[in-house]
């Protein structure tokens, strides 16, 4: 009697006693305790539709021995977690990659099972990259208990590396190359051995070797159909389980359908084989999934590429020694050596030298960035021609690099509403190919028809939807790849749709339009001294303070003081050369003068006077200036047709002063969060699309409400950020770029998809009609395929030079 096999995981269940479990009624056997055991936790959890839709055996469990739970246990230590887990509002995340997946089935259980442990907030797993995204409160549960969980289940799940999944990538880099390989040699060589077939050059050869070449096909289609076509049938399976249907589904039908009729054929006899249709088919269809592929390793949606750019070891020095450690063992405080040409480990604060840094990694600007003492510097960036000594403040998984990577992650689970639409057509149009396929042959068998099987083979690959469902993800990994070289990081999946329908853009003011610090603006005076001796006095005494106001005069050349001593809420007094000198505001200074202050007008930023015992000599006036470029990009912006608000909650004036100066439309100013949300529901009601640019902190409330938000680079920890997108490296200008992107974006995928649905009208009839054979079929799907990869693929590397224009919103495209 044949055993039977295991409910969970397909092995054979030959145990003696029998292992059972009465499930709905039915008993059910196991081959070991440990699969009862998880079927009992899927069931009591509420989760057997795992079991209804898997398309691979489940993995099987196995006990962990003490060892393995030792490992396991030693993951909560926070040394260890420096280097995987980072803490954000919600409590702690973590990035796991997760093994022995083998379909969505395995995913569903997974996310559910882990929603239900104890402390869990989120955990979300990317099948791509067998990656996942676990966010738990460490007060309630411990990150080895959630381990434990999911090796319950018979996964195995371990801290991300991002060496480990280098090589996982290389794998099947490999692994899709030997496929294609194989499938072009059994292409080119079946079409060989058919050549003489299609110019009725056969018609010399004796039977036998007609014969000799039908096995000789048969013997080079079998590994391309076994090995090469091997993903297009496991996936149709599990789309035919899952009730999803892909366009794997048709494609594995003709493959097999070709395949098996051949073979028939050349075992019992019979007119036609198709095994060069067979072949090529393979081979054109893995030929435009490679260069998919090749497009999105080279966008760095899998983040690899960015984690190359972290160092595994640093040169740690202490007092006179250094020495090698892992960039793991380091910690806030550390002092890190850093050569020319080598790669900052941590983020940090220069303590000594003087170098330039390509920051490209972090901001996607190329041109290098001087640095020196006192500067803040981040993992990843390259130095340049001098030594740098830096103060660690983060490192590990706390680094602003690790934080893009996770950011990078989040983007690449998410799928935008326009891939999900065309996953609805693809599926649809699918579900009515498979139906009209086989009325097609019922129609030419009932015509007489000797070639009818031709004609449905044939319509079942011309008609195969592969361009339709690679127009979209194809043509968004490479705007998104565009927007990070850009330094633009979308942070959502449907920030780059959403762009395209912008139509106001409103900004902060400080830290957004404005460099978020003071600089000394003007300089008027009274006295015997020119401007630069006022500063160079003023210099002297504040040089003795750590005050915003006083490093403003901090670079300044000074002169010497004495007796500087800081008046708290008012400024600074001491002596140079031998007389008193007073700073500060006008109260405060007045009080120490023995004359009026000078008649002059009120300026718009801080006063700042500088005076004697009997003599003013400058008022300096102290303003947040705005950005070099900020000017440029509201003109860019206003240039497209756009609408520019500047909403802020400084004083009116000011913000009237900095809207003037940069020629904003419409400023609005002493707004509170509550009325800057009033103010983007207001813009809502009169059906304007908005785009908010913040920097992330006390915007956040307003930010929520507008179609779009943008984050300045300077804002928050990544981590905890709301925005749909960050600009890195905080050029304005690069807002009007990234709109043209998404038209861009929107004008590439409607190429596509009018591309790929005009091509499958007019293949389909001339299919069905008998006028494409096979071969041809497989060369015109293949084909289509290639056209809207590599029409999308220009995103990439192309920027092309049509001007940014609110009228293109929405415009048709024509291919």
């Amino acid at each position: 009697m044949k055993p039977l096999d295991c409910y969970h995981c397909g092995e054979p269940a030959a145990g003696e006693p029998p292992i059972t479990l009465k499930l709905e009624g039915e008993l059910r056997h196991f081959c070991c305790q440990g699969c009862r055991a998880v079927c009992e936790i899927i069931r009591t959890e509420g989760l057997t539709g795992f079991y209804q839709f898997r398309t691979e055996p489940a993995a099987t469990p196995k006990a962990l021995t003490d060892s393995e739970l030792s490992r396991i246990r030693e993951l909560d230590h926070p040394l260890v977690q420096k280097s995987f887990v980072s803490p954000i509002k919600a409590g702690q995340e973590a990035t796991l990659l997760v093994s022995g997946i083998t379909c969505a089935a395995c995913i569903w259980l997974l996310e559910n099972h882990l929603a239900k442990q104890p402390g869990v907030i989120s955990f979300s797993v990317n099948h791509s990259t067998q990656r996942a995204r676990l966010i738990w409160n460490p007060e309630q549960a411990k990150l080895s208990q959630l381990l434990i969980a999911i090796h319950e289940l018979g996964y195995q799940a371990r801290p991300y590396q991002a060496d480990e999944a280098e090589k996982a990538l290389k794998e099947e880099h490999r692994s899709a190359l030997i496929r294609l390989a194989v499938a072009g040699i059994g292409a080119f060589q079946s079409m060989m051995l058919a050549f003489p077939l299609y110019f009725e050059l056969v018609s010399d050869l004796s039977p036998e070797f007609v014969s000799f070449f039908r096995w000789f096909s048969l013997l080079v289609a079998t590994p391309v159909v076994l090995y090469s076509a091997r993903p297009f049938f496991t996936n149709a399976l599990r789309d035919i389980r899952s009730r999803h249907l892909t366009m794997d589904v048709p494609v594995a039908t003709a493959i097999g359908l070709a395949y098996v009729a051949s073979a028939w054929v050349t075992v019992f006899g019979g007119e036609e084989v198709y095994f060069e249709s067979v072949c090529m088919f393979t081979f054109f269809l893995q030929l435009g999934r490679y260069i998919e592929m090749q497009a999105r390793y080279r966008a760095g949606l899998t983040g690899n590429a960015l984690a190359g750019f972290q160092p595994m070891v640093a040169n740690r020095i202490r007092g006179n020694d250094s020495d090698i450690v892992s960039t793991h063992d380091l910690a806030p405080g550390d002092i890190v050596r850093i050569r020319p040409g080598e790669t900052l480990p941590a983020d940090g604060v220069i303590v000594s030298g003087h170098s330039t840094l390509n920051e490209a990694a972090l901001t996607g600007e190329y041109l290098p960035e001087t640095r020196s003492q006192g500067d803040e510097v981040h993992a990843g960036s390259i130095n340049g021609e001098n030594p740098l000594e830096v103060e660690v403040r983060r490192s590990g998984a706390q680094t602003r690099l690790s934080g893009i990577l996770r950011v990078l992650d989040r983007v690449q689970a998410e799928k935008p509403p326009v891939a999900q639409m065309a996953d609805r057509i693809a599926g649809v149009f699918v579900s009515r190919v498979l139906i009209l396929a086989p009325l097609i042959w019922i129609g030419w068998w009932l015509a007489g028809a000797d070639n009818a099987f031709d004609i449905t083979l044939s319509v079942l690959v011309v008609t195969c939807p592969c361009a339709l469902s690679l127009a979209t993800p194809t043509a968004i990994t490479s705007a998104t790849m565009r927007l990070r070289k850009l330094g633009l990081l979308p942070t959502r999946g449907h920030t780059l749709e959403s762009l395209n329908t912008v139509d106001t853009v409103i900004f902060d003011k400080t830290g957004t339009l404005t460099r978020g610090e003071l600089s000394l603006v003007a300089t008027d005076t009274f006295g015997p001294h020119n401007a630069e001796q006022c500063q160079q006095l003023a210099a002297s005494l504040e040089k003795h303070s750590e005050h915003p106001i006083a490093r403003v005069f901090h670079p300044i050349r000074s002169v010497s003081a004495g007796q500087v001593l800081n008046h708290v809420g008012g400024g600074l007094s001491g002596q140079v050369n031998g007389k008193p000198l007073y700073i500060g505001h006008l109260d405060f200074v007045q009080a120490n003068v023995s004359c009026p202050p000078p008649d002059t007008d009120k300026s718009q930023g801080i006063e700042i006077w500088l005076a004697t015992a009997d003599e003013w000599l400058a008022r300096f006036t102290l303003d947040d200036e705005p950005r070099a470029d900020a000017r440029e990009a509201v003109q860019a912006l206003q240039k497209a047709g756009l609408r520019t608000i500047l909403l802020s909650g400084d004083r009116s004036g000011h913000v009237e002063q900095i809207a003037r100066r940069l020629g904003i439309d419409e400023a609005i100013g002493q707004a509170s969060p509550e009325e800057k949300l009033r103010v983007l529901e207001e813009l809502r009601d009169q059906g304007r699309h908005i785009m908010m640019v913040g920097d992330g902190l006390n915007d956040l409330p307003s930010m929520a409400g507008a179609g779009v938000s943008v984050a300045m680079g300077s804002a928050a920890d990544l981590t905890q950020l709301k925005a749909d997108a960050v600009l890195l490296n905080g050029q304005l200008t690069q807002l009007s770029e990234a709109l043209k992107t998404s038209q861009d974006t929107r004008r590439v995928i409607r190429q596509n998809m009018t591309w790929a649905l005009a091509y499958n009208v007019c293949a389909l009839p001339l299919a069905a009609a008998g006028l494409v054979p096979p071969w041809l079929a497989a060369i015109g799907m293949s084909l289509s395929s290639l056209v809207v990869v590599l029409n999308a693929m220009r995103l990439g590397r192309t920027r092309g030079n049509r001007e940014l224009s609110v009228a293109t919103v929405g415009a048709e495209a024509t291919p």
